[in-house]
């Protein structure tokens, strides 16, 4: 009765069975119970009561590390422990094969239809208390494999010892390792359909990561973090909604701030929660976007090739520490967006490519499945469990981190299968097109499924092209993102701003072609990291002339952007004027906020933030043409553009004037929709700013004089290379 067959034995001690559960554990036969347990290193083994500490009896070697006997006295299960020995070692554990699964039946039918739209809870490692111990309970997605194991030091990361239970039909295995805690590195060990042994596999659902270049996951509780932001959870949808002031600083955490006395290393979580979230409240931004936390290997992706879509990244802290980090954004009234990538994956051999031995996560076929410019793999957005690991991907951060906001990377490339590729190196749809109706219908899903389940909060699409209805809801045919960068806006008027303002008169057409189509989507100007390397040079090195012309060109672009219809975006070190390209490796120069010029610039993107954030006219309608007026755009000889911007009724209009040449404007009259005194809000000519301080004394009279189409204008004087902001004042 004891002995198993020679066959079940040898698969045991190969790793080779794929059901470990039938043979062992405990087991009632005829009445009678029965043990078997294998470890590998192990000459001896004891069954002990777990409950009274007592021995129940020796189990017989059977060989190899296999033993087995039947406890002639007990006629029905008990929870257990193991007592092993080798030599003059004695440890004792208890045994995972005597516990039931832990996943439910819902969870496999949910899994399976690809519909799990909380799939973190259910695969991953998770800290629980099952069948009344406590322990971890691991689970992971692979349909196409063989075995499935769990290893770590906890079994000397032999994947013999802790084979997983397989789920059904619905590709899962699953296993309760009790004994183990948070903290405890892991990896999943699989072989293919043939038996072949793949590389160690990191967790598709990982919520920790070990340190680069260690590539283990690690056991992390999502349990019992103490959340203070009731009152921002509260407010946030208001906060986020179209007609609110959204202004971004981007960041790159490893190298916002250093820290040069300890070996140059990048700032905390915990350090960044003071430091930059103080400097972003000082400065007066609205939101903070970090470039990808999720984690990944390699440190020159800066994380834009994630491994662990839901660990945030170790290189700065724990996930408590990360929680900690929104919280403190939360409590100083600001959001928190995350660049998200569901485009892309690499091919590291820890990470998601050929997971289970075959293509899972990415297409079969390079043509559809591999990213030329990145050398990547793309998900394969068709297959449902895919699509439902990325949407129930995004729906963690926003639920299980309060984050914000998403910014989905590259969707450029995810809409088009011919994106990067010659003839002959893509596959059509089945319509013979280059559109990707799979990765469409996948956009579709996730900004359904977030903005259903999560309200206030918002997604942002990094779009390149023309594809229409991008921030439209799904019901009209759109992707239902919230916002979308305007790329094109940002491609001309740095285009422009980087000829010498003599010539620009021939390029005017590059500053007011965005108003043609300012108003299709819900936009928001990005000057990005994107602009700041690969030999771009930064934002103050674009600008025409000598320094003191460099930073005043610059002033009077940020007046320009933030007098413009849309929400803002400015990567961070572009606040103060960076000289140098952004380099990862490297701290922003904050020593140059010593210099006059840069700390004017740096006065003057804090009060554009405050002007914009406090005047309604300037954000209300941001994304709606009425909110928009031209007073005079066709000024081409003077490189000068004037229009309006208007709020609800009873708000009062604002006035932007820009002049993009070093020739001051005296005199200039533009014409106005209002009679009134037009208080002269803000000049980017200003001396605080670093400017000439050439300006209107405060505010100028209208006048009973049509011009540009209004019944009414003003006299003004426009400072060379500057922008000026004039609010009417109310009676």
């Amino acid at each position: 009765m004891t002995r198993m067959n020679a066959a079940e034995a040898a698969a045991l001690v190969a790793g080779g069975h794929s059901d470990p559960f039938s043979v062992l554990g405990q087991h009632l036969v005829d009445g009678k119970l029965l043990f078997r347990v294998f470890h590998p290193s192990a000459d001896k083994a004891q069954i002990i009561d777990a409950k009274s500490g007592r021995k129940v009896v020796d189990l017989d070697p059977q060989g190899k590390g296999l033993f087995e006997a039947v406890a002639a006295r007990r006629k029905k299960t008990f929870a257990y422990r193991i007592k092993f020995t080798k030599n003059s070692h004695v440890w004792d554990v208890s045994d995972p094969y005597q516990f039931g699964p832990v996943l439910g039946e819902t969870d496999e039918y949910l899994i399976n239809e690809g519909s799990h739209l909380e799939l973190w809870k259910a695969l991953g490692a998770h800290v629980i208390t099952h069948e009344g111990f406590d322990g971890v309970h691991f689970a992971v997605w692979a349909p196409n494999a063989r075995r499935v194991s769990v290893v770590g030091d906890f079994n000397g990361w032999d994947g013999r010892c802790h084979v997983m239970r397989r789920r059904g039909h619905s590709g899962v295995w699953e296993i309760f390792m009790p004994d183990l805690s948070e903290g405890e590195p892991y990896k999943f060990e699989l072989t293919d359909a043939y038996g072949a042994r793949l590389p160690l596999k990191a967790d598709p659902l990982g919520f920790g990561a070990e340190h680069p270049p260690k590539t283990a996951s690690i056991v992390r509780d999502l349990q019992g973090f103490k959340w203070s932001d009731y009152d921002w959870m509260r407010t946030r949808e208001r906060r986020n909604s179209f007609d609110q002031p959204i202004s971004v600083y981007e960041v790159h955490l490893g190298s916002w701030k250093r820290v040069p006395e300890e070996g140059n290393r990048s700032l905390s979580y915990l350090e960044h929660a003071t430091q930059l979230v103080d400097y972003a409240k000082d400065m007066g931004f609205t939101h903070l976007e970090l470039m990808p936390i999720s984690e990944f290997p390699f440190d020159g992706s800066w994380g834009y090739q994630p491994v662990g879509l839901f660990a945030p990244t170790i290189r700065y802290g724990t996930l408590a520490e990360f929680r900690t980090f929104v919280d403190t954004c939360h409590a100083a009234e600001i959001g928190l967006i995350i660049d998200w990538v569901p485009g892309h994956f690499p091919e590291d051999e820890h990470g998601l490519g050929r997971f289970d031995g075959a293509p899972l996560y990415e297409h079969a076929d390079r043509k559809e499945g591999f990213h030329p410019d990145w050398n990547t793999l793309i998900y394969n957005y068709g297959r449902r469990e895919v699509s439902n690991y990325l949407t129930s991907n995004a729906l963690y951060w926003l639920r299980e981190h309060h984050v914000d906001g998403l910014r989905v990377d590259a969707v450029a490339s995810m809409l088009y299968r011919d994106y990067s590729r010659q003839d002959g190196e893509w596959i059509p749809n089945k319509d013979g097109g280059r559109e990707n109706y799979e990765a469409i219908a996948f956009l579709q899903r996730m900004n359904e499924t977030t903005y259903g389940e999560i309200p206030g909060i918002m997604t942002i699409a990094e779009e390149s092209t023309a594809f229409p209805g991008v921030s439209a809801t799904t019901s009209q045919g759109g992707l239902g993102f919230g916002y979308k960068w305007n790329m094109g806006w940002m491609n001309d008027t740095l285009s422009y701003m980087e000829e010498d303002p003599v010539h620009r008169k021939y390029h005017h057409h590059r500053m007011t072609f965005g108003l043609h189509y300012a108003f299709s989507e819900n936009f928001m100007l990005p000057i990005s990291h994107d602009e700041v390397v690969h030999g771009k040079g930064s934002m103050l090195t674009k600008m025409p002339g000598d320094d003191a012309a460099k930073f005043a060109n610059l002033r009077a672009y940020y007046g320009f952007m933030w007098g413009h219809p849309g929400k803002k975006l400015l990567f961070m070190g572009q606040e103060f004027g960076q000289w140098a390209e952004w380099n990862h490796d490297s701290s922003l120069d904050w020593h140059l906020l010593d210099q006059p010029q840069h700390k004017g610039l740096q006065n003057l993107v804090r009060d554009l933030n405050t002007l914009y954030c406090e005047t309604p006219a300037l954000h209300v309608l941001d994304c709606r043409g009425e909110g928009f007026q031209w007073m005079d755009g066709g000024a081409e000889e003077e490189s000068l553009f004037a229009w309006c911007r208007y709020g609800l009724e009873n708000s009062s209009p604002v006035l932007v004037v820009s002049n993009f040449t070093p020739i001051e404007r005296i005199a200039r009259r533009i014409g106005v929709p209002h009679a009134g005194l037009w208080v002269e809000r803000l000049n980017t000519d200003a001396k605080h700013y670093g400017g000439s301080n050439i300006g209107n004394l405060g505010g100028v009279q209208s006048e009973d004089i049509e011009a540009n189409g209004q019944p009414y204008s003003l006299s003004v004087v426009v400072p060379p290379l500057s922008t000026v902001f004039f609010e009417l004042k109310q009676d």
